[in-house]
């Protein structure tokens, strides 16, 4: 893999999304937050995605989603739509 990074990538996450990388990358004893997320990104390339549908929000990507009870749970997204 080339080791030049010569793009900067800003992303905004909550509380819990955040929460989410840090148990990630420290269950795999990652180094820093932008391994975690370079790992993770490669992981979900991995993965088919369905097709994005036209009008769909990007908040609808979430890492969680509100379930009945109002708490934030894992999204489908997240979980491999199972």
């Amino acid at each position: 893999m080339n080791d030049i990074r010569g793009e900067r990538l800003q992303v905004m996450l909550s509380p819990e999304e955040l929460a989410a990388l840090d148990d990630f990358r420290f269950t795999h004893r990652m180094p820093t937050r932008a391994a975690a997320v370079r790992e993770l990104l490669k992981l979900g390339l991995t993965v088919a995605a369905p097709d994005a549908l036209a009008g769909v929000k990007s908040s609808n990507y979430g890492v969680f989603k509100r379930g009945p009870d109002g708490h934030r749970e894992a999204s489908a997204e997240s979980d491999g739509g199972n």
